[in-house]
């Protein structure tokens, strides 16, 4: 990775089988491309975040998938691709499990509207208006 990598997220991918390891670096680069700015960073411990104006998403690996966290319940997904959490009220998630592919482009587009969503004060302030 380049110098934009936290070095507690890449401990964190190092540590896990290499099906996991693969499915996490390509999210970090989508996630990277969907804006320069998107700083990564280390929460909980040990899980790693995205943060932008406020936390963009977070990535979880469990013994069966990768859970992609994203931190706005009201993110558009015209592909379909969020497939957990859909009553929860502050987030949602994508499950990645080891033979899936990743859609980057629908992966793109949801990490630029909440990108686009913190630019503008957060999904909660839009909600309220």
């Amino acid at each position: 990775m380049t110098g934009r990598a936290h070095p507690g997220v890449d401990a964190y991918i190092e540590q896990l089988p290499e099906w996991q390891q693969s499915i996490c670096e390509q999210l970090r680069g989508i996630i990277w491309d969907a804006d320069p700015e998107i700083e990564e960073t280390i929460k909980r411990s040990v899980r790693p975040y995205f943060v932008l104006g406020g936390n963009v998403c977070a990535l979880l690996a469990t013994k069966d998938h990768v859970n992609l966290f994203l931190y706005d319940p009201t993110v558009s997904d015209p592909s379909g691709v969020i497939n957990q959490g859909h009553a929860n009220q502050t987030g949602r998630a994508i499950q990645i499990y080891e033979r899936d592919e990743i859609n980057r482009d629908a992966v793109l587009g949801i990490v630029t509207e909440i990108v686009a969503h913190n630019r503008q004060g957060g999904w909660r302030r839009l909600s309220r208006s």
